[in-house]
């Protein structure tokens, strides 16, 4: 009887999978589809002001694998010319834990001057990243640099919070291959809770007063 009972729940069952990936699938197909024309490579992405380089995690006060290569691609636009400050935006909720400091200081070690790196310390996630650069320091067009799984959502964010946004992301599947998957299968929750952020464009959680950063960054020469 048991084996009936299964046999007659499996129609709906495989209604309600089929339904729930779906749902987790359509956010993320929407990001790749709205951000194609967005996301490019170093070589042919527009030259914008501002290369917004988001947190990945540090270690010791040392990037991350991964944070390090989003880094290393921050030197080579800023090195072709296509940006000209870099907005580093991390987390700094504890004294001890400075994505900021860390992120200038790779990137002054590999050639960047310091007074083109300008620090986000309330970059707590990627919505919180977006919406600071606009409404914090005052950028109106960017490019966002991440790695390739977490490019649609970023871009499509940072559109959202009303910059002109572009992309660039770091191939990072060959260097990190467990890190590059988890972040591909984490992407869906991830696109579904941004959601909110999209439709709502909330505060970011630290929101504060304008920073002149950007701009005096921007006017040195």
């Amino acid at each position: 009887m048991w084996w009936a009972r299964v046999r007659r729940m499996r129609g709906p069952l495989a209604v309600a999978v089929a339904l729930g990936g779906y749902a987790l699938a359509a956010p993320v197909g929407w990001a790749y589809a709205d951000t194609a024309g967005r996301r490019l490579s170093p070589a042919t992405v527009p030259a914008t002001p501002v290369g917004l380089v988001l947190g990945a995690g540090i270690r010791d006060g040392v990037p991350s694998q991964l944070l390090a290569r989003r880094l290393d691609l921050a030197v080579d636009l800023w090195r072709r010319g296509k940006v000209r400050v870099l907005l580093v935006s991390g987390d700094n909720r504890t004294p001890d834990y400075d994505e900021p400091t860390v992120m200038r200081d790779y990137l002054a070690a590999h050639g960047v001057p310091a007074d083109k790196v300008v620090r986000d310390f309330a970059g707590l996630d990627t919505w919180d990243s977006c919406a600071r650069a606009r409404r914090i320091f005052g950028v109106r067009r960017l490019t966002v640099i991440t790695q390739d799984f977490h490019l649609p959502r970023a871009v499509a964010l940072c559109r959202a919070a009303g910059l002109d946004a572009w992309g660039v992301g770091d191939a990072s599947l060959a260097a990190r291959p467990d890190a590059t998957l988890t972040g591909y299968a984490r992407e869906p929750l991830a696109m579904i809770k941004a959601l909110n952020s999209l439709v709502r464009r909330p505060d970011p959680t630290l929101l504060g007063h304008p920073e002149n950063g950007v701009d005096t960054a921007l006017a040195t020469r």
